[in-house]
């Protein structure tokens, strides 16, 4: 079984507290970007445990580490599945704060609920993929969502960005998700995000925002630059994805993004 693992981008992200148990309280609209996606190939077998391998981009864990293999033990433990060979093609750039990782891992979860005939609800498949990350719960569904919580509390918006040309630039630089949230100052905004959400897309900007932007462009120029590059061509709205460094903006035509083409790769209509 091949699955297509697509990313996801961030439509505001607000740092509402930092809970006891040392997560934040954020509240955060999660978009699917189809274009841009990691290839998952799950295949089952009669020999106990997971068989892994890696191809395209690298990323910067071991083999055993890999969110794909996680989320197989995880099945393993809860359903007793037999074995599995599992291929990753990575085409999403890591450490970026577009989910890919966590997109993985839901795949995985998915592709062995249907290979083992498990037949999970909704509700199951979301608590096994929820394990694995904050995000990761997200990828069930697959739609926009309003996610609360640590991302985990999720509930269709009604978001239509049907048209529009998405365009992705990933600086260099990395930024880990604990660096992120060690420079946020959490807080509650006057109005929520979903109020904001129902403006025109042409009053966004300096209003949908992410809480993570502020230290994160402190501490890296290049993304900064990166999004004002983005407004600069004419996009109507752009903003750092989760906790970066991943930038993306929103076109309203396709011409805008013509002139970015020699800076990314990803570029897509939705």
């Amino acid at each position: 079984m091949i699955l297509r693992a697509n990313c996801k981008i961030n439509l505001g992200l607000d740092v509402l507290s930092r809970r006891e148990d040392g997560y934040h309280e954020v509240e955060t609209v999660m978009v699917p970007v189809p274009g841009l996606y990691d290839e998952v190939e799950v295949i089952g077998r009669e020999e106990p445990g997971a068989e892994f391998r890696a191809e395209g981009l690298a990323v910067d864990c071991a083999p055993e580490e890999n969110l794909c293999i996680r989320a197989y033990r995880l099945m393993r433990e809860r359903y007793g599945i037999g074995g599995a060979k599992i291929r990753l093609d990575k085409r999403v750039p890591y450490g970026a704060g577009l989910g890919g990782g966590s997109s993985d891992a839901t795949a995985v979860v998915l592709a062995l609920d249907e290979l083992f005939a498990l037949r999970l609800s909704e509700a199951e498949r979301i608590a096994c993929a929820a394990e694995l990350g904050s995000d990761t719960a997200f990828f069930v569904r697959n739609i926009p969502q309003l996610c609360k919580g640590r991302g985990e509390r999720m509930e269709p918006i009604a978001l239509d960005l049907k048209g529009l040309w998405l365009a992705i630039i990933k600086p260099a630089e990395g930024v880990s998700t604990r660096e992120a949230y060690a420079g946020v100052k959490p807080r509650i905004p006057e109005i929520p995000l979903a109020e904001r959400l129902r403006r025109p897309i042409g009053e966004w900007q300096g209003t949908i925002t992410n809480d993570f932007e502020a230290t994160v462009f402190e501490a890296r120029p290049a993304i900064r630059t990166a999004k004002e590059e983005l407004l600069a061509a004419g996009a109507l709205y752009a903003s750092m994805s989760g906790s970066g460094s991943a930038v993306y903006g929103l076109f309203d035509e396709a011409q805008k993004t013509e002139r970015l083409r020699s800076q990314t790769p990803y570029i897509y209509r939705l």
